[in-house]
């Protein structure tokens, strides 16, 4: 497909009449409209965005037919370990359960070194053609195996160095934590590798104490947290509070990503709100994934039809300063069986079942600013002059034109380049799809 404006290979070029959001850069002076957006000119040298400027004549640059730019993407929750198995292992009816099994099956007889590395560099290759720039994956820490894709991370993230920065967090059940010396063994690896010290929580009767060891791991090593917390319609799961409140009691001052928190939407709003207010004050970040948690979320084996979104209170949180993002989570796997780890379509399913719209306030922030801060990334997710220049341009004029079409003519401009948007085929991995 033609690219929506075509853009010069090297050298210094002016691209002239596109939009910007005010939630993506801070240049003052230029007339934004009800949603946000304001015309600007964008002028590009040597690979850094030299300046936004007040929009001149479009003859004067390379005319972007009044397309919105917005920065190049961050995926601040994904898991590239389990992703593209849904050809070996579907999950039968579609429950989180299910998943959980198909994926625990898949992992003990399929992953192997080669394997997670090959569907590693598949999805890593998908997210960037579709314009991201940043991606955090977890890697499941499960026994016996539980370390071993490590060193691979580290292979595969200085593979990736300049084209998509690599994060990684542990995924360990929360219940290590009652044996020391395997906590002390993931905490140290995740520390050598420069990871995250994460876990998958759910409410034990210890809950607490399990927390206080993990948060003096990671204050020992200097480590940042990355949690999964209440996945589930169970209102009676607060494992949120019980972060919020260890990172209060533990005086922890790194930063602490918690994904999911879809329980908040069924519990009574005095509680929910008293939550909030508590994860405001610790200064926690929260991702929703609203495809995964639509897709397993409320799904009933006996046919019937949810009745819930399964997603948790943004709006809430954003009308407290809490740092809200949304992000891919699975891709093609038991646990979501679609998915391109395309951050377009995961906010444009974010908008229309979050309601991110009628304003648009702030919230493409969500898929840029916002995750960066929640993942350190200083300065990306946004157009500021002289930052490189990563950034993606689309033919959308508006949010109901951008958010209404795949865009897959968009233009991905890195470091002041286009780049070649090749997908990978889907027929690559068919020998790993083999019985």
């Amino acid at each position: 497909m033609k690219p929506a404006v075509a853009l010069p290979g090297t050298g210094a070029f002016r691209l002239a009449n596109i939009r910007v959001h005010r939630a993506t850069t801070d240049v003052a002076g230029l007339a934004y409209d009800a949603d946000g957006l304001a015309r600007a000119d964008l002028v590009v040298e040597a690979g850094r965005l030299a300046s936004i400027e007040a929009p001149g004549n479009p003859k004067d640059g390379i005319d972007g037919r009044g397309g919105i730019v917005l920065p190049a993407f961050i995926d601040c929750h994904t898991h590239l370990d389990k992703g593209q198995i849904w050809g070996r292992a579907p999950n039968p009816d579609g429950t989180f359960d299910a998943a959980l099994e198909a994926a625990g099956r898949d992992r003990e007889a399929r992953w192997t070194l080669n394997d997670i590395a090959r569907r590693m560099d598949f999805s890593l290759r998908s997210a960037y053609a579709h314009g991201t720039a940043a991606i955090r994956t977890h890697l499941d820490c499960v026994a016996p195996n539980d370390l071993a894709v490590w060193p691979l991370l580290a292979e595969i993230r200085e593979a990736w160095r300049g084209r998509i920065e690599l994060q990684a967090a542990c995924l360990m059940p929360v219940d290590i934590a009652r044996e020391p010396e395997r906590l002390k063994t993931i905490a140290d690896t995740v520390a050598t590798t420069g990871g995250v010290l994460g876990a998958f929580t759910y409410m034990v009767p210890d809950l607490d104490a399990l927390l206080d060891r993990i948060f003096a791991a990671a204050i020992e090593r200097g480590l940042d947290l990355d949690f999964h917390a209440d996945e589930t319609a169970d209102e009676a799961s607060v494992a949120l509070a019980h972060i919020a409140a260890a990172a209060l009691r533990n005086r922890y001052e790194g930063r602490v990503l918690v994904g999911h928190c879809c329980s908040l939407a069924r519990q009574p709003d005095a509680q929910a709100l008293g939550t909030l207010d508590l994860v405001a004050k610790v200064g926690l970040s929260i991702v929703s994934l609203p495809l995964c948690n639509l897709y397993l979320q409320d799904r009933r084996v006996d046919v019937t039809t949810p009745r819930w979104r399964g997603v948790t209170l943004v709006h809430e949180m954003a009308a407290r300063g809490i740092t809200v993002a949304v992000a891919s989570d699975n891709t093609r796997d038991p646990f979501y069986a679609y998915g391109d780890l395309d951050m377009l379509e995961v906010y444009r399913a974010a908008t229309r079942i979050l309601h991110l719209d009628h304003p648009i306030r702030d919230w493409p922030a969500a898929i840029g600013a916002n995750p960066a801060r929640a993942m350190g990334l200083a300065g990306a997710g946004r157009l500021v002059a002289g930052a490189s220049a990563d950034l993606v341009l689309f033919r959308g004029r508006s949010f109901t034109e951008l958010l209404s079409r795949p865009e897959s003519d968009r233009v991905v401009v890195r470091a002041g380049r286009p780049i070649a948007r090749d997908l990978p085929d889907y027929s690559e991995l068919d020998d790993l799809m083999e019985a």
